[in-house]
């Protein structure tokens, strides 16, 4: 389980672990170099600790021998990939480590699950940004309460073009990601997985100003009201 401190990871860790299995938690809290203290997911990992069947890796997914070691030596039967540096004002500030994280990481955790563990299924957590603008192209209409749809789809289909619109470097390298893991799957018959998410938030999310707005929203709410 990557990115165990996060949103989606930790929930996945917690709904898992109450199941029975045994899950190690990988996360190296870089979370807080891109967002401050604010944004530190150590708190989340704290918890997890109390949690039957957990254990904790402090793993930095980007050093290749690292994860092969880790993969190697655990022989997963089951991987949730959910580290991720997921704002898109961040990853104009830091291209470099942007892609590194989502792309380059994801990379190096394919070729040690092909290596160590490449019948064990492997659910990557996208996002729905990989379509770009695309999306607002769509043709909407206006509804009493929302907005839907003008042709009544349900959703965007995975086979909305990707060429010639407007991606965030963030969006870029999350579709990178997502390429990669798409080819591990068919390239290499390995059982993998992508579900694209967007909006996500929860209890557990550690909001800031450049990620995870609607729970810094609402913690800036509860601070500034007097009850």
């Amino acid at each position: 389980m990557t990115g165990s401190g996060g949103l989606i990871g930790s929930a996945c860790a917690r709904l898992l672990c109450r199941a029975g299995w045994q899950v190690v938690g990988v996360d190296n809290d870089l979370r807080a170099w891109f967002f401050g203290p604010a944004g530190s997911t150590a708190a989340v990992v704290r918890e997890l600790a109390d949690l039957p069947g957990y254990q904790h890796e402090n793993l930095d997914l980007r050093d290749r021998a690292g994860v092969a070691a880790l993969v190697r030596r655990l022989r997963p039967g089951f991987i949730v990939h959910a580290a991720a540096q997921p704002s898109h004002d961040k990853a104009a500030e830091i291209p470099l480590e942007d892609f590194d994280v989502n792309a380059g990481a994801t990379l190096n955790l394919l070729a040690a699950a092909r290596a160590s563990a490449p019948e064990s299924p492997l659910c990557f957590a996208s996002s729905n940004k990989v379509y770009g603008d695309r999306p607002n192209q769509l043709p909407l209409r206006e509804l009493a309460t929302r907005w839907e749809y003008a042709d009544g789809r349900d959703g965007i289909a995975e086979d909305l073009s990707v060429d010639q619109c407007l991606h965030s470097l963030f969006g870029a390298s999350k579709l990178a990601a997502d390429v990669l893991c798409q080819e591990y799957g068919r390239y290499f018959g390995m059982p993998v997985g992508v579900f694209r998410g967007g909006c996500l938030t929860g209890p557990h999310h550690a909001g800031v100003a450049l990620h995870g707005y609607l729970n810094y929203i609402v913690r800036c709410t509860c601070a500034a009201s007097p009850t």
